[in-house]
């Protein structure tokens, strides 16, 4: 199957790169801010002509073809760095109008060195060896983690005839990976390069092992039917009083200082930090429940989870720091393509299931409800006594095993497909209305 993938690594500049980036990474706002100023000029303009559908509002080809005509006269600087840097950034400004009106974001803002030097993409000639990887107009930039991006010896050390004679004589020759582009970013004074790779990989083995529910929270990242436990790090609430600390010094500092220049990298550090902790610990739990058991009838064939409203129960003010503590929504999208990656089945059962209210032995509701205080279930019907969280997985497995006749029948190419049984009541999220 064919693939698209992504891999991240930090670069090693020295300083006739890293100023190089830091035009890019100029060049790139200043377009986006350009673009920006243009479009709200037309959709004012819109908005006061007799006839709206007269007036066009500029697509990224548009304004690029505009860009290139004032460059030689206005802004002759931008031919220092790469034409890819200000095109990419007109088709990121179009990305954000579009998600704006279909309101998966806000609207677009004008972007401020103050808030963050930003990042540049690039495409076109992008070339990789074990320990570099070489930029248009950059040029080869050496990395810190040697032999994680793909890359293929021939591909540098032959040309594409010899290739070709190689496979005529039957020599086994690998495709070079195809890369699609590479995106420099900057975080607390970290230089990182993002690069899309399309490759062609087998397809994956289907995974036989038994079905698990995962139940995902705050006391615990994720609780699996079968037992298995995967912690939280909590990785804010472990460095809150740190950041707390480092922001109020910052805060104090003389504004255009050089010592809040400083403090203001310290804050930046410590947030990175907390990002890491969290970004490694949703790797590992991904990983662990879709592919660590390598043997495929020990990778579970079905993963159910809960369609959760992550944003109604961020408006919890009380527990908001803590949800999104998580990660909640980003491992949903890690469990996604990685399923797909392991040959995983991944399901999302409906988001006012009672997985937390229902008994999973006797599959009856308690006749109060349940507090989110209580962490200990015991069934009023059967007796069971269970953790909360072992107990609301076992629920997911359940609902998954009563709508099987269900999944089999609309096919397994639906994914994720949304489990539905009726005879279960609803339940709402807190502070979800």
């Amino acid at each position: 199957m064919e693939i698209i993938r992504g891999y991240k690594t930090e670069l090693d500049l020295n300083h006739k790169q890293r100023t190089a980036c830091l035009q890019h990474a100029g060049s790139a706002r200043f377009t986006y801010n350009w673009g920006l100023a243009r479009k709200q000029a037309a959709y004012a303009a819109r908005k006061v002509a007799a006839d709206p559908t007269s007036v066009k509002i500029p697509t990224a080809i548009d304004l690029h073809k505009e860009l290139n005509a004032l460059k030689p006269t206005e802004f002759p600087w931008m031919y220092e760095s790469s034409k890819c840097a200000p095109q990419e950034a007109l088709r990121d400004l179009d990305t954000a109008f579009s998600n704006f009106f279909a309101k998966r974001a806000k609207y677009p803002k004008f972007k401020k060195r103050s808030k963050g030097i930003g990042s540049f993409t690039l495409t076109g000639a992008i070339h990789v060896g074990p320990d570099w990887i070489q930029l248009p107009v950059i040029g080869k930039v050496r990395l810190f983690e040697h032999g994680y991006l793909p890359q293929d010896t021939d591909l540098h050390t032959t040309d594409r005839k010899t290739r070709k004679k190689w496979k005529k004589k039957g020599r086994v020759v690998t495709e070079p990976a195809h890369y699609l582009s590479a995106t420099v970013s900057e975080r607390a004074g970290h230089w990182f390069v993002s690069v899309q790779v399309k490759a062609i990989v087998p397809d994956p083995e289907p995974a036989t092992g038994n079905p698990s529910g995962v139940d995902l929270g705050i006391k615990t990242l994720a609780v699996c039917s079968d037992g298995q436990e995967i912690p939280n790090p909590k990785a804010l609430r472990g460095n809150l009083d740190k950041l707390k600390r480092t922001s109020r010094h910052h805060s104090k500092k003389k504004k255009g200082s050089n010592n809040r220049k400083k403090s203001k990298q310290q804050v930046a550090r410590l947030h990175y930090r907390v990002g890491c902790i969290r970004e490694n610990a949703l790797h590992q739990a991904t990983a662990t429940i879709t592919a660590k058991a390598k043997p495929s009838s020990k990778r579970p064939q079905a993963i159910i989870l809960e369609d959760l409203n992550v944003a109604g129960m961020l408006k919890n003010h009380k527990l908001a720091q803590a949800i999104a503590d998580v990660g909640l929504g980003e491992f949903r999208r890690q469990m996604t393509y990685k399923s797909h990656w392991y040959g995983n089945r991944l399901y999302l059962a409906p988001r006012f299931f009672p997985s937390t209210q229902l008994c999973s032995q006797c599959h009856r509701l308690p006749s109060v409800p349940l507090d989110l205080s209580v962490r200990t279930y015991c069934c009023e019907h059967c007796g069971l006594v269970l953790d909360r969280d072992l107990n609301a997985a076992r629920n997911l497995l359940w609902l998954y095993t009563a709508s099987s006749a269900e999944i089999d029948a609309l096919g397994e190419n639906v994914r994720p497909m949304v489990l539905a049984l009726a005879a279960v009541s609803l339940k709402k999220e807190p502070n979800t209305e």
